[in-house]
């Protein structure tokens, strides 16, 4: 495929909502991996017994640029109201 962005997602309910939001704007998932934040060396291509303590960066490609900024806008507008529901719970 043509172009590739790399989404960071906090979390594993976060990553499955992105993968389903890809299939549906017929992109393609490259790669799901788990990151540790102590130990740059530490990845994971498949999700470790204990999640806690890692990034989940998510690799997405399509032959269209637009396609990709339309997912990126999508899901950070997602994780922008989440963020401001769970302030207000506050």
């Amino acid at each position: 495929m043509g172009d590739t962005i790399q989404i960071k997602v906090p979390n594993k309910e976060c990553a499955n909502y992105l993968v389903k939001l890809v299939g549906d704007e017929k992109a393609h998932i490259d790669s799901v991996k788990w990151h540790s934040r102590y130990n740059s060396y530490v990845v994971y291509e498949y999700e470790p017994f204990c999640s806690e303590g890692f990034d989940i960066i998510v690799s997405i490609s399509s032959d269209d640029l637009n396609t990709l900024d339309f997912i990126k806008y999508i899901y950070d507008k997602r994780q922008a109201a989440i963020d401001t529901l769970s302030n207000m719970c506050k």
